[in-house]
């Protein structure tokens, strides 16, 4: 049978008067957990897709910018990163980024929802392929809670892979949460959170560096990176580090990585730091 219009999984954004659609193939999963619901489809050019309450959270075809994006600018500010934390992240993308880097000694992914990481382990098993790596360490708890319990510094890098900041993840761009990571990561420390579109949110952006630096964070970065799944098809992170933390990245290390990135390069992190001229005002207060 041909495919007609209703073919389509199509994300709104109503704070843009905008709407993202792609082309389905099948309905592979759906499930309603204590949390949100999650699905899984089959697209005809993206592979598969994960969506959570109806927000496209990856596709198989673009995910590797977002979580090379994600991890390894924050890995390469930091001087000598060895103990890292995942908030959210349930894909796991994030986490297997993170190990590719040697010097890690241990990774620890904190998700709400083990459902996430179980049907991703089905459904994206490239992206779950350090799942076992003896470093990795999974823990199905909130994310909030565990930061408030770690102890002063016990981090050198902490990525937080959230949601949009809706429901229980608006914790997550709040400087309280900031101030616990702040803590958990001592001096040197480097934290780095997805930030939305620069082109809709540009407004939430500079909520998240003010609260960053209320949070006492004193070096504050926002990376740009494409992402086309994502509403406007531009997306950030945002970085924050202590008083102790290195004012630019380790470029001749990206250089000479042992492993292979797809997007992610020493001159892709160089521009990403770049400011478009309508960010260039909206410094942290």
């Amino acid at each position: 049978m041909p495919l007609t219009d209703h073919d389509w999984f199509t994300e709104v954004c109503d704070e843009a008067g905008s709407a993202f659609s792609l082309r389905i193939t099948k309905k592979l999963y759906t499930e309603r957990t204590r949390y949100q619901t999650i699905e899984v489809f089959e697209t005809s050019h993206f592979g598969n897709l994960l969506t959570l309450d109806g927000f496209v959270m990856l596709s198989a075809r673009d995910n590797f910018i977002y979580h090379e994006m994600m991890t390894h600018p924050a890995l390469y500010t930091h001087p000598n990163p060895k103990r890292v934390l995942v908030i959210g992240g349930g894909d796991c993308g994030c986490l297997r980024e993170v190990l590719r880097h040697s010097g890690v000694v241990s990774a620890e992914l904190v998700e709400l929802d083990e459902r996430v990481t179980r049907i991703s382990e089905r459904f994206f098993p490239e992206l779950c392929a350090a799942n076992d790596d003896p470093r990795a360490g999974l823990q199905f708890t909130d994310g909030v809670a565990w930061v408030e319990r770690s102890e002063a510094g016990a981090y050198d890098v902490i990525i937080v892979d959230s949601t949009d900041p809706i429901g229980q993840a608006a914790r997550l761009f709040q400087a309280p949460f900031y101030a616990s990571c702040r803590r958990a990561l001592g001096d040197a420390g480097v934290l780095v959170v997805q930030s939305e579109s620069p082109l809709i949110h540009a407004e939430l952006i500079q909520a998240i560096r003010a609260e960053m630096a209320a949070a006492g964070f004193q070096q504050v970065s926002t990376l740009h990176f494409p992402q086309c799944t994502y509403p406007s098809g531009w997306w950030s992170a945002t970085l924050a580090g202590g008083p102790g933390a290195h004012t630019d990245f380790r470029e001749a290390a990206a250089r000479e990585q042992s492993f292979a990135t797809r997007y992610y390069n020493a001159d892709i992190h160089r521009a990403a730091l770049a400011q478009p001229s309508f960010m260039q005002d909206r410094k942290p207060q």
